[in-house]
C-alpha cells in the first residue's frame, strides 16, 4: 500500500498514466525501472523520470535500447550527471532530458543547466520536465541557439 506521505503519487502529472510497479524494498518505497531492470528508491524526481520514459517509449516510439540513464558527464573538470539521454540509431546523442520533481518550477537556471551538459554531449534536442510542465528545445547550429518546440521531438532514425 502506498503511504499518504508520498503526496506526489496522488498529484497527477501532465503525462499519460502508466502502470508502474511500486513496492517496499528494505523499508523504502521503490519503483521498478524497466530499462535498468531493478527497483530504485521512489523519489519525486524518479516518479517523473519513470513516467517520461514510459511516455517516450509507448507514445513517441523511442527505442528502449537507445536510452542511457543517469550517467556521468564531465564539463570544465566538474563531474555532472544527466537524467536521460536518447541516442539516434547511429549512436549519436539525439535528446537530452533533465527531470525535476513536480514541485520544482522550470526556470532559466534549469535550462542553462541542461545547456551546459549539452556542451559536452552535443544532442540536437533538449527537454526539461517536472512532469507537469515540459520545455523542449532544438539546437539551431546556424544561429548557435535553441528554439523552443511545442512537444517532445519525434524520434528520427538519423
Amino acid at each position: 500500500m502506498i503511504e499518504s506521505s508520498h503526496f506526489f503519487l496522488k498529484d497527477p502529472l501532465n503525462l499519460p498514466v502508466c502502470n508502474l510497479q511500486i513496492q517496499d524494498v528494505e523499508g523504502k518505497l521503490s519503483v521498478y525501472d524497466s530499462l535498468r531492470k531493478k527497483f530504485l528508491i521512489l523519489t519525486p524526481e524518479e516518479w517523473v523520470r519513470q513516467h517520461l520514459i514510459h511516455y517516450l517509449i509507448t507514445h513517441k516510439s523511442y527505442p528502449k535500447s537507445l536510452f542511457s540513464l543517469e550517467r556521468g558527464v564531465k564539463y570544465n573538470q566538474i563531474q555532472k550527471r544527466f537524467d536521460i539521454l536518447i541516442l539516434n540509431r547511429e549512436g549519436s546523442p539525439f535528446l537530452l532530458v533533465e527531470c525535476k520533481a513536480p514541485h520544482i518550477k522550470l526556470s532559466q537556471t534549469t535550462a542553462e543547466q541542461i545547456a551546459v551538459y549539452n556542451m559536452t554531449i552535443g544532442a540536437r534536442f533538449l527537454a526539461i520536465s517536472n512532469g507537469k510542465q515540459h520545455l523542449c528545445l532544438e539546437f539551431d547550429p546556424v544561429s548557435e541557439s535553441y528554439q523552443q518546440l511545442r512537444d517532445f521531438p519525434e524520434f528520427l532514425d538519423k
